[in-house]
């Protein structure tokens, strides 16, 4: 296998070693091509009894209508993207012959672009990272990077980072809208530093703790207490490593979402992934059938449902809820889990298996979950794929901060309600301890006053922007066994948020409460107060020093 069994002229070595990393093993990679080029190249590949290097060379980097030497010529000049950008263009023709060819939406997998999103609002990033297939997101932390500074916005005046949604900007609301917003960030402003200093009274440093790690720590813990006033239409940015798929079917869920800010964002994402990797987005494009398709359904489904629970859920009136809630839980699981460890195994039918294992006794069925989990020496090693069968539903109640930190797990399915301010909110005992209660009481009263204002105008969508980082929101989890221990086993962690801490550690103790014999699955659940004390610089402390008895930096504590 190591070996090619390609055969190249030196003069052909020499072209290829461009855009290869070797040519004559069997395992190799792609360097120095368009993403266009790569997506096509992959999707011949896929079809052909040639080697990747042979379709590159001939049906590429030697077809004139590929227009390949222009694309790499334009890397060597000033204009190198615009002359690349033209070369795209040019040969559109040619590389959504090929990508169509084959008529699979997978292809859109095999080619991929980065795309940044600079200055939205964290109410748009919630959209954004809900594609979770194909997609890998990366947002600006709220507990490491401060929001207190200022932005130079269109007028030339300098204005503190929150979006300045236009409809709300057109409305009778305009003044009060800026006014709120900016007191919000004011206060954020004012008490930044009054609180580190709180937190520095309050936890004074380890003499373990190098100062460098307990300053970082006292300042993503100040950040940490007072995210809680920053609105959801606070200015962020976001990184996105994206396939082709992917972004084709984000752009055309931003283009039908009632928000102005997505729509815009999906327009301009395709305006510069067009430019990269143009083949692959084309379908979302406004005016292709494509996406007229995709825009008629979906606005339909919304209509129709929305029609369901006006008829028979309107008069209905929400229950007070627990912070978390185990809805749906497998009373087979034991039986499920193991029959599918065995399954690999042997040569029987799943329900042979089910049947066999079904009838074991409890005795024997824990102890084989025992051992099977005792292999396990730290959370990092991942249990069978078995795991995956067994399913369980969670409804959580939680301020929005803590939404966005648990909204990033993607193996999992998630939905959300709107944002709001009837589910109430929540303001850390250290706000009230450096006397400053009474301010960010006003700042959640004109919010909240400001929202209600903006729902009772008809601007339902647009009144979210309007809600804090610690009003209340509801959604519900759907998830295997496998992810709730990873789950779980992450978020209880000691370098965690007190808030998503607390969650998970209930997510697991609800769990327990059905499955007691299942206790080993969820072996390293810490359920720990660390309230007390400064975690993070702990957990840094604690890793420089194993880093430096082993010669090896591990950074994934944190």
């Amino acid at each position: 296998m190591s070996t090619s069994n390609e055969v190249f002229t030196p003069e052909e070595q020499v072209i290829l070693s461009s855009y290869v990393t070797n040519t004559d093993r069997s395992v190799f990679v792609l360097t120095n091509l368009p993403e266009v080029i790569k997506g096509a190249l992959f999707s011949r590949y896929s079809r052909s009894t040639l080697g990747l290097r042979t379709l590159l060379l001939r049906d590429f980097i030697q077809e004139k209508e590929s227009r390949f030497s222009d694309m790499q010529t334009g890397s060597n000049q000033s204009n190198s993207a615009k002359e690349t950008e033209l070369a795209i263009e040019s040969a559109q023709k040619f590389y959504d012959r090929i990508l169509d060819g084959y008529g699979d939406d997978s292809i859109g997998e095999l080619g991929g672009a980065h795309l940044a999103l600079e200055n939205i609002s964290i109410l748009a990033t919630k959209t954004v990272e809900d594609a979770r297939i194909g997609g890998s997101p990366l947002e600006k932390s709220t507990r490491y990077v401060t929001f207190a500074e200022k932005i130079t916005g269109l007028s030339g005046n300098e204005e503190f980072r929150f979006y300045q949604e236009p409809t709300l900007l057109n409305s009778s609301h305009r003044d009060l809208y800026l006014e709120t917003c900016r007191n919000l960030f004011k206060t954020y402003v004012r008490f930044t530093k009054p609180l580190r200093a709180h937190v520095q009274k309050q936890l004074p440093r380890d003499p373990e703790i190098s100062q460098a790690a307990y300053d970082r720590s006292v300042r993503a813990r100040g950040f940490d207490i007072i995210r809680g006033l920053l609105p959801s239409s606070t200015l962020t940015n976001i990184g996105v490593l994206g396939n082709g798929r992917f972004f084709e079917t984000l752009i055309m869920k931003l283009r039908t979402e009632p928000f102005g800010e997505l729509n815009e964002i999906g327009q301009f994402a395709f305006e510069e992934l067009a430019k990269v990797i143009p083949s692959f987005v084309r379908r979302a494009e406004a005016g292709h059938r494509h996406f007229q398709d995709f825009q008629n359904f979906s606005l339909a489904q919304k209509k129709l449902i929305s029609k369901f629970n006006s008829k028979y859920l309107g008069q209905l009136k929400a229950d007070s809820a627990e912070a978390v809630r185990l809805v749906d839980f497998d009373p087979e699981a034991e039986t499920k889990l193991l029959a599918a460890l065995l399954y690999s195994h042997s040569g029987l039918t799943l329900q042979q298996i089910r049947e066999r294992v079904r009838n074991l006794p409890d005795s024997e069925k824990t102890r084989l979950i025992e051992e099977t989990v005792a292999l396990r020496n730290h959370r990092r090693h991942k249990p069978e794929r078995g795991f995956e069968m067994p399913f369980y539903t969670f409804d959580i109640l939680g301020d929005y901060g803590m939404y966005r930190d648990l909204q990033r797990h993607r193996m999992l399915t998630q939905q959300r309600q709107d944002l709001g301010v009837d589910l109430g909110y929540s303001v850390p005992e250290e706000i009230e301890e450096v006397g400053m209660g009474s301010k960010v009481q006003e700042c959640f009263e004109r919010t909240e006053s400001l929202h209600r204002d903006l729902k009772r105008a008809g601007m339902e969508q647009e009144a979210q922007y309007a809600t804090l980082f610690n009003h209340f929101i509801r959604w519900n989890v759907g998830m295997n066994l496998r992810e709730l221990g990873h789950f779980v086993e992450l978020r209880t962690q000691k370098a965690g948020h007190p808030k998503y801490r607390r969650t998970a550690q209930m997510m697991a103790r609800q769990y327990l409460k059905r499955h007691p014999e299942m206790e080993p699955v969820l072996q390293f659940v810490d359920y720990n107060d660390y309230d007390g004390g400064i975690t993070r610089a702990d957990q840094e402390a604690r890793t420089a020093r194993k880093s430096l008895a082993s010669n090896l930096f591990d950074d994934q504590d944190f």
